[in-house]
């Protein structure tokens, strides 16, 4: 017997692409401020996605869930997006390209 084998973009190309979904109030892709915290193929062949914000009480989730459909679009056939509130989100999360950024924006980081 042989296994179906399905085939998946790497989680490199999906990260990439999820630069593309950025906080509407922060205006810094969700992958440089540090809001994803895990991408994984689940056994149905669909993306998991662990996603935080970085307050609980954010109302955007809208917002964001329909930029990463738009985001990952032709990138993966299906996904699943599973909000993370453990552990808390920090600042210290932000990469340096999202420190240059929210720079740029006039934050003062």
């Amino acid at each position: 017997m042989t296994e179906a084998h399905i085939s998946h973009t790497s989680l490199e190309d999906v990260e990439e692409a999820l630069k593309d979904v950025i906080d509407p109030e922060l205006g810094v892709n969700v992958v440089d401020l540090g809001l994803l915290y895990g991408l994984k193929y689940a056994e149905d062949g669909a993306l998991l996605i662990d996603m935080t914000l970085t307050t609980a009480a954010c109302p955007l989730t809208d917002v964001i869930e329909e930029q990463t459909g738009k985001a990952l679009d032709g990138v993966v056939d299906e996904w699943r997006l599973n909000w993370v509130w453990m552990p808390p989100w920090g600042p210290e999360k932000i990469t340096d390209d999202g420190r240059d950024q929210m720079r740029a924006l006039g934050f003062n980081i």
